[in-house]
């Protein structure tokens, strides 16, 4: 009887908050929502666009530059794309710089901010504010050109590799994730007989999968961006990454096409708008970031949110 009373009691509690909302917080809930269902929009409508240009064949672009359902779906303009002379070689660099690059970033990563949160690592504040101090100083372009130079990296696709291996901030990000895992971890691994490598790879590591995964996405996707590094040490062709390639297309679209992609276009026999060209090479680019994306998504927020927290 008193269990059928307290849960009675409960519901008419739940029932009371639900019905005595004021119509300040609705109004409130209203506007939130609001914005936000804008927001979502202003972001979501672009994309969708661009899409449908992408897909739009040259007499539909010349009607009209703005859909909002699809009128066909012609793959020429990806055809055109393919065709452009060293996509495809282009695309495997990219892919190789992404792999391996994020690679290295990531084992860099790790046991630099692994190292960096061990309480007992001799000098391990001073080393901290010294790799801090590059986020904020630096000797400029030239100098770094130098190196870069002297390193014998220039027109090597080591050049967007090596010197971007490790980022300052996702460094911290790391290390403060792995500030915030308890100690009685490691003491326990300790007591059971491991050594700092096994606690590492085999306890660390399996709980810090959240931070680790949100960094090897945000490597990933500078990984697979990469064009400034590029334009700066690669002059052989076969070796430039898909980025830069892609810009020279957008390029190339802008001054009515180019010689390069028209030869292309007479070989093929192919007709584009110069504008459903530039959406889907840009559909191109953001699609391997697209897939990857949800497969990181659950530990996005999460490992971001902890790797902030404890400095």
């Amino acid at each position: 009887m008193d269990t059928t009373l307290k849960k009675t009691d409960l519901t008419e509690v739940t029932a009371d908050s639900k019905i005595k909302k004021s119509v300040g917080d609705r109004i409130a809930d209203f506007l939130i929502y609001t914005f936000l269902t804008i927001l979502a929009l202003s972001v979501f409508i672009p994309f969708y666009n661009m899409v449908l240009i992408s897909f739009a064949r040259y007499q539909d672009i010349v009607r009209t530059s703005f859909y909002i359902y699809p009128k066909a779906f012609d793959f020429q303009n990806y055809r055109m794309a393919v065709l452009y002379p060293n996509f495809m070689n282009a695309a495997l660099v990219s892919l190789f710089v992404t792999v391996v690059g994020t690679s290295l970033n990531m084992l860099i990563t790790l046991l630099g901010s692994y190292t960096l949160s061990r309480k007992n690592m001799p000098f391990r504040k001073p080393i901290f504010y010294f790799i801090i101090f590059t986020m904020f100083f630096g000797a400029g372009l030239i100098p770094w050109y130098l190196v870069v130079r002297n390193l014998g990296l220039v027109n090597s696709v080591w050049a967007m590799i090596a010197p971007p291996m490790l980022n300052t901030f996702y460094l911290i990000l790391m290390r403060n994730y792995f500030l915030s895992i308890p100690e009685s971890l490691e003491e326990s691994a300790k007591i059971d007989g491991a050594n700092d490598i096994r606690i590492m790879f085999q306890i660390i590591v399996p709980v810090a999968a959240p931070i680790i995964a949100t960094i090897a996405l945000f490597y990933a996707v500078d990984r697979w961006n990469e064009w400034w590094l590029a334009m700066l040490f690669i002059q052989d062709s076969s070796k430039l990454p898909l980025q830069l390639i892609l810009r020279r297309m957008v390029v190339d679209a802008t001054i009515d096409l180019g010689n390069d992609m028209m030869n292309a276009m007479r070989d093929a026999n192919i007709q584009v708008h110069s504008r459903s060209l530039q959406m889907a090479t840009v559909t191109i680019t953001t699609i391997p970031i697209m897939i990857v994306y949800p497969f990181l998504q659950k530990y996005f927020t999460k490992g971001i949110m902890l790797g902030a927290i404890k400095a």
